[in-house]
């Protein structure tokens, strides 16, 4: 018999082998696929994303290139219209439109030794002025001899007197400015003022080679400067700045810059800032030398030059009579020529670079051609400058919007390949792990029915081969063969009882009943059962029924279960602890025992069906795995409820809760049985 059920064990622990193999090996087959399909999905991505990168970076680049040839047409088309002003001029007419003199740009004519500017007085000095000689010198001789080789002032002004009487207005206005200076030298500043104050009335008359407003101004700032009157002296600089500035008077280039500094010695240093309209001043002079250099031979042209206050636009028309030119600084370029572009840039996000033949940037600078820039030589689009067109910031909106939508619908898809994934790998692995449990289910039942079916098979065989030793072994066999087949009917009865719960068919015949006696009756069968070990149960009942409305079958099968669990799990122990209490509404059952014990993390999931503990698999005790799943159903359905409390090595206690009669859900007739259905929980 023992050979038979070694036989029987290793065949089952091989169909275990064999199956864990099997699931395992779906477990990987399912990975693998899944990790092919998620590695062929971030591969197909990714080739979308290079492609539509490729596609995007061909689009710009035509983007840029459109946007170059949009720029290169209009800056010809704006320069096609100031050359037709310049026609105009040079036919005697004025341009069509006039700069303003806050621009920063102008028209002007050079015709023989004169220049005519539009706006008027346009530069800040000119490179040529219409000859108005001064007086001799030998007209204040005597004067700056007194003043310079005697030192004696009064004396020089005295000599000076008649002078400043003289109908001739440059005489008078030489005499004046030597007798304010004397009067400064003697000491004598008020005087000083007042000739300067005289002077100033002469307005553009050459003195000193610059108008007399202008040498009167530069000499009262000297007197202020003398008389260490600081706040008198900033005013007078700061009109002095504004009138060169402005363009009011007729200056050469040399008086213009000895101006200027003296203005700048002058001016707090917060207040000195680069002379606007100077780059339009030097265009002038540089074209002023070229049409004396070239004479005749001088050709139109449109040039982009450098000068010390800036990059200019010259463009000009040569004629036999003379030259017309147009000239714009940076300023106006930005706020005027790239101001009408910009719209048309911006919605391309696009910006625009301009460079003169010598590297200097007019328009834009370096840092905006940090990309592949669209370049149109100047020597391909006679415009005077080399273009560059690039992308401001990268991708334009639509580009950007693609990119979204597809990293979007990549990542849900993803996601949802994930997510799928997840729920797949989870509801196979909750499949596998049922299956497993089956397996091994059906494995411990088999075994179970195996059991006991051989000790009936060889008793059966031994009385009827008649091979009995004595009466009292036969007594003995008849015993074991009546104890075996309650087993067995017991085990029958659960798996039916199980199977009818599971399908919901199950009848509960509810009658009034004491469940303290109920317990004593499964406690003594169960000590009287053969696989009892001696094992003894130590009852704390009371004598008061403890009545309760219940199925006493379905009842006794929990309680037999339990006390066979806890003498099974208990091998190192012959006591089981039995405690029954009521209260008003309930009674208590706890069985406790000290066997193996249950781990914490087992304790919730060991009332489900097929799940046996990993201390009673790794103690070789054999087990259905449903006894507790079935407990539980049927304490449930009696309104009550099961629980367990335990800690590994230590044993477990499982009580039992139930409603009394009074409490009970469902109502206990008067007649002695009534019949209940019971519904098996879903999990």
């Amino acid at each position: 018999m023992l050979a038979e059920w070694r036989r029987s064990r290793s065949h089952d622990e091989s169909l275990y082998r064999r199956a864990g193999s099997s699931l395992a090996g779906l477990r990987r087959s399912f990975a693998t696929v899944m990790l092919l399909l998620a590695a062929t999905f971030g591969w197909l991505a990714w080739r979308l994303l290079v492609q539509d990168q490729a596609l995007s970076a061909q689009r710009l680049v035509e983007q840029r290139e459109t946007a170059a040839d949009l720029v290169v047409l209009a800056l010809e088309r704006r320069l096609t219209n100031v050359e037709q002003d310049l026609d105009r001029i040079l036919a005697g007419e004025p341009p069509s439109t006039s700069p303003r003199a806050s621009d920063g740009a102008l028209f002007f004519e050079m015709s023989g030794t004169s220049i005519r500017t539009w706006p008027e007085k346009g530069l800040v000095f000119y490179p040529t002025l219409p000859d108005v000689s001064e007086p001799p010198a030998a007209t204040f001789e005597a004067a700056e001899a007194l003043e310079f080789k005697r030192g004696d002032y009064p004396g020089a002004i005295a000599a000076l007197r008649q002078a400043s009487r003289s109908d001739d207005p440059r005489i008078r206005a030489g005499a004046l400015v030597r007798v304010a200076r004397n009067h400064l030298k003697g000491g004598q500043p008020r005087e000083s003022l007042s000739a300067y104050a005289q002077l100033a009335d002469f307005k553009a008359l050459p003195v000193a080679g610059m108008p007399a407003t202008l040498a009167a101004s530069l000499g009262t700032m000297a007197v202020f400067e003398r008389q260490h009157d600081g706040a008198a002296l900033i005013s007078a600089a700061r009109a002095l700045d504004q009138d060169l500035h402005a363009g009011h008077w007729p200056l050469s280039q040399a008086a213009y810059r000895y101006l200027s500094e003296e203005v700048a010695r002058w001016l707090p240093e917060d207040e000195r800032r680069p002379p606007p309209r100077l780059a339009l001043a030097e265009a002038a002079l540089w074209l002023w030398e070229k049409s004396t250099r070239d004479g005749a031979g001088m050709t139109s042209a449109r040039a982009g030059l450098t000068t010390s206050a800036g990059p200019v636009l010259l463009t000009w028309r040569a004629s036999a009579t003379g030259v017309a030119a147009f000239a714009a600084d940076v300023s106006d370029l930005q706020h005027t020529w790239v101001a009408d572009l910009r719209p048309s840039l911006d919605d391309r996000h696009m910006r625009l670079a301009a460079s003169n033949p010598d590297g200097s940037f007019v328009i834009g600078s370096e840092a905006q051609s940090g990309g592949r820039p669209a370049i149109r030589l100047a020597s391909a689009t006679a415009l005077p400058w080399t273009i560059q067109v690039v992308e401001d910031g990268g991708e334009d909106g639509l580009l950007r919007s693609r990119r979204r939508l597809l990293l979007a619908g990549f990542s849900a898809l993803g996601l949802l390949i994930v997510t799928g994934a997840w729920f797949i790998g989870r509801a196979v692995t909750r499949e596998l792990a049922v299956a497993d449990l089956q397996s091994d289910f059906v494995s411990a039942v088999s075994h179970e029915f195996r059991t006991p079916l051989t000790t009936l098979c060889q008793l059966s065989e031994l009385l009827v081969r008649d091979r009995v030793a004595s009466e009292g072994d036969r007594r003995q066999y008849y015993e074991l063969l009546h104890h075996e087949s309650q087993r067995l009917r017991r085990l029958v009865e659960a798996l039916l009882t199980f199977g009818r719960i599971e399908s919901g068919t199950m009848r509960l015949r509810v009658e009034r009943l004491d469940v303290g006696a109920l317990v004593r009756e499964s406690a003594a069968e169960v000590t009287a059962g053969p696989h009892a070990r001696g094992c003894r149960f130590e009852l704390d009942i009371d004598t008061t029924p403890a009545i309760v409305g219940g199925d006493r079958e379905t009842l006794r099968c929990v309680f037999n279960n339990l006390f066979e669990n806890a003498v099974k799990y208990s091998p190192a122990c012959d006591t089981v602890w039995v405690a029954l209490t009521t209260s008003d509404s309930r009674v208590e059952i706890a069985v406790r025992d000290r066997g193996v014990g249950i781990p914490r993390g087992e304790q919730k999931r060991i009332f489900d069906k097929f799940v046996r503990g990993s201390a009673a698999r790794s103690s070789e005790i054999r087990g259905t795995g449903i006894g507790l799943a079935l407990a539980r159903a049927i304490v449930r359905a009696h309104g009550g409820d099961i629980t367990v409390e335990s800690a590994l090595g230590e044993g477990s206690t499982f009580s039992i809760v139930l409603p009394t009669a009074i409490d009970a859900p469902h109502q206990v007739p008067s007649h002695p049985q009534s019949e209940v259905g019971l519904k098996a929980e879903s999990r």
